[in-house]
């Protein structure tokens, strides 16, 4: 089965890689001539760092990057069984790029968003509704060629036998599917967002720092990475982005903290070539 990806920045070009590694053939879109240029490097050092290999030969390394192609326009993706869309998490861009497959794909195509907020039910309401049964979220957790875990969401119109084809092909590249009801941030974020705004409280009431609260974290309750190492690894920014969109849909609770808020406005949001928590807090 050959699998399309639209959007080529860190999310996208790794579901592309996954999907090869599998040994599929993948067509990866991105308006951004520049993003799409740029991905076969980023994948090759990601391969390089032996990052995906606890999962797949790592032999197979190159024949998988031969396996990614690149579809200069959405109409290119016509012949895919399934494409999943991984585009910047805005409902208008969303919207003008689920309207643009629905037309291109063929009426056999499964359409998939990586969305992590948005109901899926409120996406489906873009496609056709002819398209509908084969529409549902599938929700990787970056990075994605080392999580397992993908959050399968089907919407209020999916077919379950869609639903239960798109867990089979999860697994089949080496991913833990779980079904998750459609509801605004699904079932992971809740959780970690909760966490997130209580540990950004603390911090604002002078309790701990935010690397002494990493530390007890990774140290008391086992993760793998602390709250503040996590949000400058995947942007302030976005994590205020998504307590906004949780907070609209849940009220109270998903507040964001102030102190977040003022950090992302100050440009201490972390990610690439800026300070976040861990580089810049007195």
């Amino acid at each position: 089965m050959r699998a399309g990806v639209v959007g080529a920045g860190l999310m996208g070009a790794e579901i592309a890689l996954v999907f090869a590694l599998a040994g599929h053939d993948v067509l990866l879109h991105d308006r951004d001539e520049k993003a799409l240029a740029g991905a076969g490097g980023r994948l090759r050092a990601i391969l390089d760092k032996g990052v995906a290999r606890q999962f797949y030969d790592p032999g197979h390394a190159s024949a998988a990057l031969a396996r990614i192609g690149q579809a200069q326009k959405v109409s290119g993706l016509a012949d895919c069984g399934i494409v999943t869309e991984a585009v910047y998490e805005a409902i208008e861009v969303k919207t003008a790029v689920l309207r643009a497959l629905d037309e291109a794909c063929g009426p056999h195509c499964i359409i998939a968003s990586n969305t992590s907020t948005m109901p899926i039910s409120t996406l489906a309401s873009f496609v056709s509704p002819e398209r509908r049964a084969r529409f549902l979220g599938t929700h990787y957790f970056s990075p994605v060629s080392r999580m397992k875990l993908v959050e399968v969401v089907p919407a209020f119109t999916t077919d379950p036998a869609v639903a239960d084809q798109v867990t089979g092909i999860l697994e089949g590249i080496g991913k833990q599917p779980v079904r998750i009801k459609d509801v605004a941030g699904f079932a992971v974020n809740r959780m970690l967002h909760a966490m997130l705004i209580e540990a950004v409280k603390l911090v604002e009431e002078g309790v701990a720092s935010p690397a002494d609260l990493d530390t007890a974290c990774r140290l008391g309750l086992g993760h793998p990475i602390g709250p503040f190492a996590m949000m400058d690894a995947v942007t302030s920014d976005l994590c205020l982005q998504v307590q906004e969109i949780l907070h609209d849909a849940y009220g109270e609770r998903f507040r964001p903290p102030a102190l977040l808020k003022q950090r992302v406005a100050a440009g201490f949001g972390g990610g690439r070539g800026r300070a976040g928590w861990l580089e810049n807090y007195a």
